[in-house]
């Protein structure tokens, strides 16, 4: 008979960035992308973004947490993943809700680049005035 292996699922999104983040009862092993924590998001304040969701409910070390990635930067990455976890930890213990909420955590940051408009250089820049 196949073994049954608690496994926890959430979806975050940050800018284009989306990410599938899987939560199983272990050491606190971080796998991004078949990756370590430290070699895909190589900038420290990346990395402390990530685990913020696991030290504020004080749950790190109980869990190995694997995410697949796509899309965007580091930093829209990270805040998708960082969204991800903390609705996985969601499906572990709905009693945290409560300690995301008030960290922001749950909430899905909207915003998103603005599209360049026709005739100009970027979203609002216009190109220099000349009066003669």
């Amino acid at each position: 008979m196949a073994e049954t292996l608690e496994q926890y699922h959430g979806l975050g999104r940050r800018k284009t960035s989306v990410a599938r983040v899987w939560l199983r009862p272990g050491t606190g092993k971080f796998e991004i992308n078949g990756r370590s924590l430290g070699s895909y998001l190589p900038r420290l304040s990346l990395q402390q973004h990530v685990q913020e969701v696991l030290v504020a409910t004080q749950q790190q070390g109980r869990f190995d947490v694997k995410c697949n990635v796509d899309g965007g930067g580091t930093t829209g990455q990270a805040g998708a993943i960082r969204m991800g976890l903390s609705r996985a930890l969601l499906q572990v213990d709905p009693e945290l809700r409560r300690t995301l909420r008030e960290k922001g955590m749950l909430t899905r940051d909207a915003r998103e680049v603005e599209r360049k408009k026709p005739g100009r250089p970027g979203a609002r820049k216009r190109f220099q005035f000349s009066k003669r």
